[in-house]
């Protein structure tokens, strides 16, 4: 005899009641993330808003305070360093001067400001290799990036190799240990890109020893 009997009715029968498969397949949305992270695939960095971070907006405006009549090319250049890295936790104003007839040396100091209200002096000093030639004194204001605390700036940064850019004036490189990515920007007299090669140590009072 033919079964006449809805076919909604045979699929409860056979499977799962209708409130148990409701409610697997809402705990099974909620586990995606943590089966993604176990199988060794990871998220996209933030880059929205949060209140550990510091916005474009507000670093631009910081950054405007140190370099003044250079609005125009330094929002271009914020706006290519947010466009790779996203929202920085922390950041540093200062001036440094540096000098180099294919070795050189860069001595620098200012402030290291995050976003969770740590301010505190920091120095610089490193050596510089490179198709470098000439000097500079220039002012500084360097992103930084997933700095846990502020402690944790006092070491050595290499900088990555090929990664120096001149934006409407300003030169940006990178350097990076671990997952801590520093961005300086610098504008001045006499800059020199040839100097993102090298290291630069971050102190807390000025060593004249770079090394």
């Amino acid at each position: 005899m033919m079964d006449t009997k809805p076919a909604g009715h045979r699929t409860r029968r056979n499977g799962l009641p209708g409130g148990l498969a409701a409610l697997f397949a809402g705990m099974l949305i909620l586990s995606t993330p943590a089966l993604a992270e176990q199988s060794g695939e990871q998220a996209p960095p933030v880059r929205s808003q949060s209140n550990d971070t510091y916005s474009e907006k507000e670093i631009v405006a910081s950054a405007g305070e140190v370099f003044g009549g250079t609005a125009k090319g330094l929002a271009d250049a914020v706006h290519s360093i947010f466009k790779k890295y996203g929202e920085p936790n922390a950041y540093i104003r200062g001036e440094e001067a540096s000098g180099a007839l294919v070795l050189g040396l860069r001595y620098g100091s200012g402030t290291l400001h995050m976003k969770n209200g740590f301010s505190e002096k920091v120095f610089w000093q490193g050596p510089t290799a490179g198709w470098d030639f000439g000097g500079n004194a220039v002012k500084v204001f360097t992103l930084v990036y997933n700095l846990p605390n502020g402690e944790t700036i006092y070491q050595r940064f290499p900088g990555v190799e090929g990664s120096a850019y001149l934006i409407a004036g300003i030169g940006i490189n990178y350097q990076q240990r671990g997952n801590i990515v520093l961005a300086p920007m610098r504008s001045g007299v006499g800059l020199r890109l040839g100097a993102s090669v090298g290291y630069l140590k971050y102190t807390k009072s000025r060593e004249w020893l770079p090394f």
